[in-house]
């Protein structure tokens, strides 16, 4: 008599946990994501101070070097303060939560346009392709960060200036996911061009189903692999083209510093001898922008199969 196995045996079974399982660069990149994901989301709860919080602060902290008491108060950070007084390590979780909140939204916003026109110019065809993928040309003769700051650009200037630092956010998210939805697209096109000549497409069309419905419940499930895989190297981009744009000043208002930011501030100082503001926000970025590339391209390898 056979036994029912639950689900985490199954998945503990699988080929994809058992790649995972001999790949030590994506443990350790995986723990290093989660671990940043946790903070950001907990920051309330596991960051010492609220840096951003005025009643908080300190100016006596100022320049406090990391594990060093500040000969003016006593106190001693883990990671320092930055000119104003705030603790450097909680200034990098509750920035943390920025930048990773913006990469995110604007990654599933990049997926939305992407996929949906790539499905359209795939299986569509004619005009509607031709017209899709010459915008998508057009774009990507352009480097991304750079349509990112012109949309950021336009949209701020269009805002009433009272606005402008309230929806800065908004539009960061904005202007990333309409600079990142041509790789989207290029591929769901590609695969769908595949997948709509195939029997059971055919055999749906057959039974009286409408474009829409074929292209939402039998082709776009065949096209989610190679989305989820540009979807992760995407998060690093958008990670990255955040902490860019805000290190322009372009970017996160400074009531909502994001590590671009932080980072900003600490270019500030690095010639002075302060050079905790800038390092640590520095690695904390690399170390999540690096992680989440790895972790693309070890699910890219894994869910190829031309290379099992």
């Amino acid at each position: 008599m056979s036994v029912e196995r639950s689900a985490w045996q199954r998945f503990a079974e699988s080929d994809f946990f058992f790649d995972f399982k001999r790949s030590p660069v994506t443990i350790v990149s995986f723990t290093i994501v989660v671990t940043l994901i946790l903070l950001a989301l907990l920051a309330d709860f596991v960051a010492p101070t609220n840096p951003f919080d005025p009643a908080s602060l300190n100016l006596m902290n100022g320049f406090t070097p990391p594990l060093e008491p500040n000969e003016f108060t006593g106190e001693t950070f883990v990671l320092g303060t930055d000119d104003q007084g705030r603790d450097l390590l909680s200034a990098i979780i509750y920035g943390l939560r920025v930048s990773l909140f913006v990469g995110l939204t604007a990654v599933i916003l990049a997926m939305l346009i992407g996929v949906s026109l790539g499905l359209l110019a795939g299986y569509r065809g004619g005009w509607i392709d031709s017209l899709i993928m010459r915008v998508a040309d057009i774009q990507m003769t352009f480097p991304s960060i750079l349509i990112a700051v012109l949309i950021f650009g336009v949209a701020r200037g269009l805002l009433p200036p009272d606005l402008r630092d309230e929806l800065a956010i908004s539009v960061l998210i904005i202007a990333i996911g309409l600079s990142e939805w041509v790789p989207f697209a290029r591929t769901v096109r590609g695969t769908t061009m595949v997948e709509k000549e195939k029997e059971y497409v055919q055999a749906a069309r057959l039974i009286g189903l409408g474009n829409v419905q074929i292209m939402a419940r039998h082709i776009l499930p065949n096209v989610l692999s190679p989305v989820l895989v540009i979807a992760t190297i995407t998060l690093a981009l958008a990670i990255i083209a955040e902490a860019t744009l805000s290190f322009l000043g372009v970017g996160a208002p400074p009531t909502e510093p994001s590590l671009g930011t932080l980072i900003r501030i600490g270019q500030d100082f690095l010639f002075s001898g302060e050079w905790w503001i800038l390092l640590f926000p520095s690695v904390t970025l690399l170390a999540l922008a690096l992680s989440v590339n790895l972790l693309g391209d070890w699910l890219r390898d894994t869910l190829n199969p031309r290379l099992k």
